[in-house]
């Protein structure tokens, strides 16, 4: 019995894995194709300035530039948490979240090393925005659909917060409607449970929030 429990465990695990790889491709095939729009415009935006400054027509010049600069800051990776790892969850997610037109707010900082693996960050951030991002997916009012996210150091411990809109009160329903059954969610408590952490999730009328504390000072397993 305990082999054939064993052997479902690890193909959940399997298969949880795989979903993971395929969404984090997604995610990061969003990236590249926005740096490859910009990068394919680009001769383009310098030939068209160069005829502005021609023209010395500088408030055209002055309007195309703040223009690109917007654009430019649509797809440059301005979070940088001082964590690598995190710096890239945290991209591609919010990334096929802003394509997803999902308002984002983000502030993170973090060592550059901490006491979790690298899977560990991963299960926890990418779950914790995976969920987010499917829950506003499903709020029918695109404008009032958004994402926020603290991640910063309080008391010696690493703390994240994740908060999202949602079609429903999601009061005593943690469960994900994912075809998982939730298992993104048990593998998050999995993971703090192994650190020695904490997690709370709470609700609103149209809100949803998960605030994770994680020690950074404890020595943690492998």
């Amino acid at each position: 019995m305990k082999n054939i429990i064993s052997r479902f465990i690890d193909r959940l695990n399997a298969d949880y894995q795989n979903e993971l790889l395929a969404s984090h491709y997604e995610e990061v095939q969003n990236i590249y194709a926005q740096i490859r729009g910009w990068r394919h415009d680009y001769h383009n935006h310098i030939q068209l300035m160069k005829a502005y400054l021609a023209q010395e027509n500088y408030s055209k010049l002055e309007s195309y530039l703040s223009e690109l600069d917007r654009d430019l800051t649509s797809i440059d990776a301005i979070i940088k948490s001082g964590n690598i790892m995190l710096d890239a969850i945290l991209n591609s997610k919010l990334s096929l979240a802003t394509s997803k037109n999902i308002k984002i707010n983000t502030k993170a900082t973090a060592p550059k090393n901490l006491p979790l693996s690298d899977i560990g960050l991963c299960i926890i951030v990418g779950n914790l925005l995976s969920n987010a991002i499917e829950a506003c997916l499903n709020v029918k009012d695109e404008d009032a659909r958004f994402i926020r996210v603290y991640i910063g150091i309080f008391k010696e411990q690493l703390y994240i917060s994740v908060s999202n809109s949602t079609a429903e009160n999601a009061k005593k329903r943690y469960v994900s409607t994912k075809k998982d059954g939730g298992f993104g969610l048990l593998r998050i408590d999995g993971v703090v449970k192994k650190y020695g952490g904490y997690v709370s999730r709470q609700s609103e009328e149209g809100v949803f929030a998960t605030e994770i504390m994680l020690p950074i000072t404890r020595q943690c397993p492998a």
